[in-house]
């Protein structure tokens, strides 16, 4: 989706398939290193790109390099024009989805057990050791996707953390969604941490926010005035949202740390 007019460079959106983008794991491993305190992660790593159990083994080994600060996020992939470039198998929507489940399963067993034997239409390991195990105990597997009847089902079996793009009324409507599958399987809900995200653009009147709102649809949950974005993220704490992240790839080089310094400082303060 290309940002609203004015917002960020050209070059950024014109030719996406043109832009610098580093492989994110390797770089996960880097900023492992070079960033000493924080959480690190993708947000969120096609399924469809690598096979769960060699993840599951560069998700380790990324845990001990962060000592311990690894979210290991994923989701059932969608890029249709980077599997075709690439010859990858991206497969129908169902596929995908039951791959995914698999997927999931599969990385929760091998971080857990000592050897792990599964039998999938997607998958098979036939006791596969994984040593070491990563260094957090749940490694923590954050769901990224807002699929009603198999995404918000396989979080409810599986995830640790869940995310999804979208206004807190929404994300309200979802995570009632995911309550019922919870239900469904037996798990507690407020075992899964919650976040959200949304694109930040700050305007000087609530009627450019409407209208850059009707813009960008389901990415605006973070677009407005000040005092507006300060109800938003109230609004998204009264809705179960325990993280709001706030992505920073529509900003120019030189807008990005001013305009998150004055989300700290206008917003989040």
């Amino acid at each position: 989706m290309p940002p609203p007019e004015g917002y960020g460079p050209e070059k950024d959106y014109g030719s996406p398939e043109m832009g610098t983008i580093l492989e994110a794991w390797t770089m996960l491993a880097a900023l492992a290193v070079a960033v000493p305190r924080l959480r690190l992660g993708a947000m969120v790593s096609g399924n469809t790109y690598r096979h769960p159990a060699v993840l599951a083994n560069m998700a380790a080994t990324v845990d001990h390099i962060s000592g311990g600060r690894l979210v290991v996020g994923i989701g059932a992939g969608w890029q249709e024009n980077e599997h075709r470039r690439y010859g990858l198998e991206l497969g129908s929507v169902t596929e995908r989805s039951d791959r995914f489940e698999e997927a999931c399963e599969i990385l929760t067993m091998l971080f857990s057990q000592d050897r792990t034997t599964f039998r999938g239409e997607y998958y098979e390991l036939d006791e596969a050791p994984m040593e070491p195990k990563p260094l957090q105990s749940p490694l923590p597997l954050l769901i990224g996707g807002g699929g009603e009847k198999r995404t918000l089902r396989t979080v409810a079996r599986f995830a640790t953390e869940w995310n999804c793009w979208g206004p807190p009324e929404e994300i309200h409507h979802k995570i009632s969604v995911l309550e019922r599958h919870c239900e469904d399987v037996g798990r507690d809900p407020a075992e899964i941490q919650k976040s959200a995200v949304g694109v930040l653009f700050f305007t000087e009147t609530e009627e450019k926010a409407a209208e850059l709102k009707e813009q960008m649809g389901y990415r605006s949950g973070l677009v407005g005035t000040p005092a507006q974005l300060r109800q938003v993220v109230a609004e998204y704490a009264a809705v179960g949202v325990d993280e709001v992240l706030v992505p920073d790839f529509a900003f120019s080089t030189g807008e990005r740390n001013d305009n998150l310094d004055r989300f700290l400082a206008e917003v989040v303060d």
